[in-house]
Order: structure tokens, then sequence, then C-alpha cells
């Protein structure tokens, strides 16, 4: 076994960026900025870059692109890298601020013209060598091979390996000296050099293993002749044929060793960076996490360097900085009163809460903090345990005074989530009431997929500047303080940081809105109103039957035991269900099924996607998908549920989210009611034990086909406005038109079918993915589209006007103006823009069907609040398209048409915008 290759100390690193930077471009992860540009290839080129400075520390380096235009090697030879298509767009517009990048690091770039990277690199190397420098070369080109020695060395920094001689000639079967022959004899298909015609690499090491090299070969063909490889009798005869081809291919493989440079290896110094280019590039490319170690560690190159961020640069002043920061920590009462004096004359107050836990119906208050004014701010704590507790303010006391003030309705409150701030207050009896505006729901409404929407990185993105974390002050793991267990000294400046970047967010981000008035409208009449009625229903919880829900769990796991059973009978072995290797071993090697795909890793995929095919025709994948879900929902639901049942109200209390989904849905967590099945026997069980209190019944409103009736909205189509105007069933009447039937005489089969088309529209699904779906033949599906699309020919034009407007704009929009911005709609690669296409043809109807459910839940929140002050209806769950109620048994009827109605007109479409209700003593029984 061959030694693992040794770099020497500080190696003078040349990088081969033009070869890493189409191999940035094709692997993943495929990210964009928050403006639509693409920026994965810039991402994985300066993360080689930062990876190879930290593990080397080089004082020396360089990185090496190609220049535009043609070099000597096409005049050599005109076809040269003829075959090569051209550079992507959305790779030629991350070149510059690649370059730029480089550059800030303090990083010499080289781009040299008439020859390409690989000679200067060369080049290089050979200076270096010249002066007993060690040279390590990053690279995936197989070229570079040639230039290895005891002074160069390779290195792959995507697979992490290094190669020296013995490693060249562990992979490729000949010396580094060798390297060119080889790629004269067998070609280089990649760069067009032709080689000798049928001459692989197979047959290339053969006759350098026999003769040795080129001008060997060419000496004397006819001892070729004597070798064994298989076609060497005939060999002579091409070898004299195509001496001219082989003496070019071998004169194209050859790297330059001689080109003039302005720049010796001596003279490649890594320089300090140009931290304030360098932190602005890292916003505009949205790298946070860099951005953030920028500001507070200075740039990778200079703690290399051994320069301090600040010898490096001043701060950037972005925003304010620690120098101009006043932040009072608030502790009698004297003080207490001048700050409130000040904050009741304030027309604009940034507010947060510290509290002892992220669980908001848990959560005691610790303190608070206010700024009015960017750089001044205080914290007034009133629950720690360390530190200056003895002087800290009564929580009572200091919530007595401020009361009046959090529910006057004068508009004066800003914050970041105060859903959860709103949560703390009500524990003490207190409405938040006068919000101006939430930072984390204007950043989702400017772009839902531009970044995440955390203070931290909404800081690094709008200001430019990293505010302390809560890991900063507390620590991290299992040793982490609660924030009444850190010492005020610490805690006053993280606190009071929190409302001071809050207070210059909501500045930023509404200076970008202003241009966007019909953002803003989103933000004021959907996503802020919004906000204190999902503090109710989470304050309020649902009811859960923990009795029924043990019983299920139990039952579930007898029927996960003759599953497994099962699954063991039918591969003729046990095996472990839940093991992923396992599985592949029994599925792959031991059945021999199909390997339908594969995983990033070259192993077989068992993702439920290849089961539910395998599943068609064998039976195990479709035995490990039963096995799958029953696992799932008796994980997460039947066991779990029960234990996650609130002490104090004897309910189950989930989050809703505002700002995670890119199209405007609200989904929740622990529990997620989203994702508990309903077409399954078992999922609807789970929903029996969403049990109404005594008195009461669970009333369950949804809407009917929301999407497809926002799709003859905004389609305009005639005949599906028609449809939906006389009350038809849809998908009876889109067959009768398909299929060219009456509409009486519509079989089932020919409806579901139908049904298949019209949800596969709204979905942008391909004829390829509704014969999947329909499990017929591809040509038959897309007859069935042309006839569709034939017969609502307005739905046509509307997916060809939306992929166009999307591409051309970067966006699509809803009916009410929520933008949904489409990063990959522009991308070369043809997988991602496809699936951008898609999206952008279901984003407005996802989108639109958001906003109204939203829309409802505000207008019936207000007429609840009007017509049954006594909680007589109480509005407690919202899932997908359809909202549900605890309703006193007084007053079902007048709810049911009173809420229906409401539901009904929040918004004005086209066509009918329907909802139905249902009731019972559960949440099953209401549907």
């Amino acid at each position: 076994m061959a030694a693992t290759p040794v770099v020497p100390e500080n190696p003078f690193i040349l990088v081969d960026g033009s070869s890493y930077l189409f191999r940035a471009y094709y692997a993943p992860p495929h990210l964009t900025n928050a403006a639509g540009e693409p920026t994965g290839a810039i991402y994985g080129v300066v993360n080689m870059l930062r990876s190879l400075i930290m593990k080397y520390q080089p004082s020396h380096m360089a990185v090496v692109f190609d220049a535009k235009g043609p070099t000597f090697r096409n005049e050599i030879y005109s076809d040269y890298k003829a075959n090569r298509p051209p550079m992507p767009d959305d790779l030629r517009q991350q070149i510059a601020p690649l370059h730029a990048i480089v550059k800030a690091l303090g990083l010499p770039l080289l781009c040299i013209d008439d020859v390409e990277a690989d000679d200067v690199i060369g080049t290089l190397a050979q200076q270096a060598a010249a002066e007993q420098r060690f040279t390590l070369i990053s690279t995936g080109d197989k070229d570079m091979a040639q230039l290895v020695n005891d002074h160069v060395m390779l290195i792959n920094t995507m697979t992490d390996t290094l190669m020296d001689t013995a490693g060249v000639v562990a992979k490729y079967g000949v010396q580094p000296s060798q390297i060119i022959d080889l790629l004269a004899l067998m070609g280089d298909s990649s760069d067009n050099i032709p080689g000798l015609p049928k001459v692989g690499e197979k047959t290339a090491l053969a006759l350098l293993q026999g003769m040795e090299s080129i001008d060997a070969i060419l000496a004397d063909p006819d001892a070729v002749a004597t070798l064994s490889f298989r076609g060497a009798k005939s060999m002579p005869e091409k070898i004299r044929e195509h001496r001219d081809i082989l003496l070019m291919s071998r004169e194209l493989a050859t790297i330059k060793l001689d080109v003039a440079l302005p720049q010796a290896p001596d003279d490649l110094k890594i320089q300090p960076s140009d931290r304030d280019t360098l932190i602005e590039l890292y916003k505009q490319c949205d790298f946070r996490r860099w951005l953030s170690e920028a500001l507070d560690q200075g740039a990778v190159t200079d703690r290399v360097l051994g320069i301090t961020p600040a010898a490096a640069a001043e701060p950037v002043e972005t925003v304010v900085t620690a120098r101009e920061r006043d932040y009072e920590t608030v502790t009698s009462k004297e003080r207490f009163q001048a700050w409130l004096d000040e904050l009741r004359d304030a027309e604009v107050v940034a507010f947060d809460t510290e509290t002892t836990s992220l669980n908001y119906m848990e959560a005691e208050l610790v303190g608070m903090s206010f700024a009015m004014k960017p750089g001044r701010a205080c914290y007034i704590p009133v629950g720690h345990d360390l530190g200056m507790a003895p002087e800290q303010l009564s929580r009572d006391w200091v919530l007595a005074q401020l009361k009046p003030l959090f529910e006057d309705p004068r508009p004066r409150w800003v914050g970041q989530n105060l859903k959860y701030d709103s949560h703390i207050l009500r524990r003490y009896d207190i409405t938040l009431t006068g919000i101006i505006n939430d930072t984390m729901l204007a950043s989702y409404v400017l772009n839902s997929v531009g970044s995440r929407h955390d203070m931290d990185s909404l800081s690094l993105q709008y200001l430019g500047h990293r505010a302390i974390s809560f890991e900063d002050i507390a620590g991290k793991g299992a040793k982490q303080l609660s924030f009444n267990q850190i010492a005020v000294e610490e805690a006053a400046p993280y606190a009071a940081e929190d409302a001071d970047v809050t207070l210059q967010l909501h500045q930023a981000i509404s200076a970008e809105l202003e241009s966007e008035p019909g953002l803003v409208q989103v933000l004021k009449e959907i996503e802020l109103p919004l906000l204190p009625i999902l503090v109710n229903m989470e304050q309020l919880g649902v009811q859960v039957d923990s009795a029924l829900l043990r019983q299920q769990s139990a039952e579930l796991a007898e029927e996960l035991k003759e599953l497994e059973a099962q699954a063991h009978e039918i591969a003729g072995q046990a095996f472990n269900l839940s093991s992923t290797k396992q599985l592949q071993t029994i599925l792959f090697e031991k059945m021999q099924l199909p390997v339908l795909k594969k995983t990033p890793k070259g192993a077989p995929s068992t993702a439920e996607e290849v089961l539910q095919e395998l599943a068609l025709d064998y039976p195990l994948p479709d035995v490990i998908m039963r096995y799958r879900g029953l696992s799932k929902l008796k994980s997460t639901y039947t066991d779990k549920l029960p234990k996650m049942v609130n002490t104090h109200s004897g309910r189950i209390h989930t989050s809703y989210h505002q700002a995670v989904t890119a199209t405007g849905r609200l989904s929740s967590s622990d529990p997620n009611l989203q994702n508990i099945p309903i077409r399954t026997e078992n999922g609807r069980r789970v929903r029996q034990a969403f049990t109404a209190p005594a008195g009461y019944q669970i009333m369950a409103i949804d809407y009917s086909q929301i999407e497809l009736r926002i799709m003859a909205h905004l389609s305009d189509d005639p005949a599906l406005v028609d449809a939906f105007s006389k009350g038809r069933d849809i998908h009876k009447a889109t067959a009768a038109e398909v299929f060219g039937v009456a509409l009486e005489e519509v079989t089932s089969e020919q409806r579901r079918r139908a049904k298949a088309v019209n949800f596969g529209l709204i979905y942008g699904m391909s004829a390829f993915g509704l014969a999947r779906q329909l499990d017929i033949p591809r040509h038959e599906a897309q007859t069935y589209m042309d006839k569709y699309f034939d017969r609502f020919p307005g739905v046509l034009t509307y997916m060809e006007n939306t992929r166009k407007k999307a591409s051309e704009a970067g966006y699509v929009e809803t009916i009410f103006g929520r933008r949904l911005h489409l990063p990959d709609i522009k991308s070369q690669q043809a997988v991602r823009r496809n699936a951008a296409e898609r999206a952008a043809i279901n984003a407005p109807m996802q989108g639109s069907a958001a906003d109204i459910i939203k829309r409802a839940m505000i207008d019936v929140a207000a007429a609840i609040d009007k017509k049954w002050p006594q909680q007589e209806v109480r509005m407690i769950m919202q899932v997908h398209d359809e909202l549900v109620f605890e309703v006193h048994e007084n007053c079902i009827e007048e709810a049911k048409a009173e809420l229906v109605k409401i539901m009904e007109q929040a918004a004005e479409l086209k066509v009918p915008l329907i909802a139905e209700a249902g009731v019972g003593q559960n949440w099953d029984e209401a549907h």
C-alpha cells in the first residue's frame, strides 16, 4: 500500500480556477441570492479556496483562470475544444463577482492571454521547482498529472485527495513524464484532441508500457507489432498513417512551461484583504456565514497573515458600531420612569422580550428591551438569578406600568416575531395592540425565498452587522444556560441590541417596501392583522383524547408487527425494515429488483417515489411503504400527541408559522397539524382524537376545489368559468369536454382521469408525469392534455403567459399582489428551470389560496368577536384550505350559516367561491 503523501509546511499553492469553476457550477448546492442571481459556482470555488488556506496556511498563492478568446493551441489545431458547448449564461455571470471576491481576499489572480490556466500553472510550478520550492497544485484536471515531480503535488479538494508520483502511477498506470504521451495516444474528447484513431486508454497504456514513449514508438513502429495487446499487429501501419496527428496531439496535450509572466512565484504573496469590499460582496451573494465571520474574525486570509479585524480595516459603518451605541440597563424606578415617558411620546418603538424558554406556553419573562432611535436602547431586567439580580425591578410592578402602553391601540410597536412576544405578555394578562410592523413578516413579504427571516440573518443581510448570538452569552449544547441564568451584565448588551437591530431592520426593510405598494398591502392587510388571530388560536389550543390515542398506538404496534412478519416472509429472511442499508441489500442484491434511481453516493435509492413505482410490480416495496406510513403515524402522532398536552390547559398548543413556506401558506409545528393523513383510514382515526369539549361540537369548514377555481379566475377560460358558475362537477365537466361525451354519460373512470388532468395541470405536470399517475402510455396522456387545451384554450394561454412573465420578472404574483420569487426560472440547467416553470404555474394558485384563507380568518375572527363575545364560537385550527372551530351546541346552525358566508366572501372571483361545513363530536366526524 502506497504511503500517504505529505505536503511540506507553507507550500506554494496554485489553484486551477477554471477547472473548479465548471465543477462547482454542476455540483450542488445550486444557490441564488435574494435577487435570484446564481451564486453556486462562486460559493463552490470560494469554499475550496478557504479550505486550502485554512489547511495549509500558505504565504504565497495564485488563483489562475483561463483568459477570454483563443489560445496558441487553436492555431495548431482549429478544432481544439471545438466540441465544447458555449458557457451557460448563469455561469458566465458568476465570473466577475468570483474574481472580485478572490481579489478582495488578497489572493493574486492571473488571467494570461493566448495560453490556458494549465500553462500558467505549469510555468510557475517549474519556476518554483528551480528554486527548490514545493508547489501544491489544486485541480481536478487529469492533464496536470504531467507536472507532478519531487517538488510538485496535486490536490483535488472536491475529493480531498493528494497525488504524488506514486499516486499518478497508481491512478493512470504510467509515470508523470508519460502522461502527455498517454493523452496524445488515446486523445481527449473533452478538449477534442484527436489521438490515434480507435486507440483507447487500455491500448495506450499497453503501448507505453511496452515502448515507454511516443518517440520510441515513432522510431520503430514495427516493434509495436511484437507486443501482446489486441490489435498490435495492425498498429504499425496506423502509427505511420497518423504520425502527424499523433505529434499534433502530443503538442496539444503538452503544458507549456515557459509562458512569459508578469510575476514570479516570490511575487505572488497573499495580501491583506480589502475587508469593506469583501463584506459588500458577501452581502450581495448572501453568503451570510462568511459575512458573519468576516465581520467578527476578519477574512480567512487575514487570519493566516496574523491580521486582526481591527487592524485590517475600520468597522463597517452600515450599522451603528459598538463605539456609538448607547445601551442602558434600567434597574431603578427613576430611570424606568424616564424611559416610560419617552415610550409614551415615541412614534415608533422596537420591543423585544427575553424569557426562560422558547415554548410560549411555558416561558416566563426575564427582561424587556426597547429602542426608539438607532444606537440607543435600554434593557429592563426583571427575572435574572445572577449578577445584579437584587437591584432589578419587580416584574409585576414593571408590567403594571407598561400594560396601558402595550394595550393602547395607537400604533407604535415594531418587533421581530412579535407573535412570540405577544404570547409572553398574554401570560401576564396583557394584550399587545398597536403593532406597526414585524420585521420577520416584512422580510418574508418582500421575498419569501430570498433569505432566512430570523434576526441574525436579516441583520447580516440588511445591515451588514453580526449581531451578538444567544450562544455567545449562553454557551452551547447540554450546558447551555437559560436566559435567567445569565448574569445581567452579560445579558443586557445582547438584549438591548435585539431592540436596536430590530428598529434598524424596520427602517431598512420599510425603505425597500416603499416602492412596492402591492407588497405593503399584503403586509398591512393580511400578515400583520393575522398575527394576533394566530396568537388567540395558539393560546386556545385544541382538545385531544389521550386515551384514544394510546389505544390507537397499541393497535398500530400490532399492525406494524404483522407487516414486519409479511416483509420477512416475502424476503425469505429477517431484516430491519427501518434500515436503509439492509433494505437496499434485500431489494436490489438478494431479490434483484430493478434500480430505478441512485443516491448522490451511487447507492440504489429506497425513496418513497422509488418504492411507489416498484410496488406496482413487486409485493415487498408495497409492504415497506405501508410499514413506513404506519410507523411515522405512530411516532409522530399517536405516541407523541398525548405527551404534548399542556398540564395547565389540558390541551395541545401548536405553533403556526407565517414566514416559512415559499407560497404564503401557513405551516405548523409541535405538532404539525398540516401533515395528518386524511386519505388513509388510520390517518382519519387520528383526527377522531381531536374532540369537542362538553357542550360544544367541532365544525370544519373547507373551501371546495379552491385552486381549480383560482385557475378558472386567472385564466378566464369561458368553458371553465361556465362550468364552475353553473355549479357542475368540474371533473365530470372536464371529462365530458376531453372525451367528447354528454355530461350524464361520463363514466367513473373518465372522471378519475379528468380529475388527474385537472390537478396535474395546476401543478405543471407533464404528459410523462400524467402517464405515470394514470398508468397509461405517454402518448395517451399527451392526447388527454391536447384535448384539454383544445377545449380550454384560456388555460393554455394563461400557462404560456405566466411562464413568459415569470422568466422576464423572476417572480409571479397572487391575485392580491403577494410576490413569489423563482430564483431558478432563468437557469441554464433544464431540470432546475423546468421545476421553476412548474412552480410558476402553481404558485399563483397556491399563493392566492393561502391569501384567501388568511383573509377569511381575519374576517371570521372579527365576526366571532362581534357576534359571539362569550366564546360560543372559537377558531381552533387552520389546516390547508380548512378552518376548524369549536361551536356551542346552542348556535350550531347560526354559526354554520354565518361562517360559511364569510368564508365565501373572502375574495371576489369570476367563479363562485364555495365553502362546505361539517359538524361532529370530533374532527373526523366534522368532515
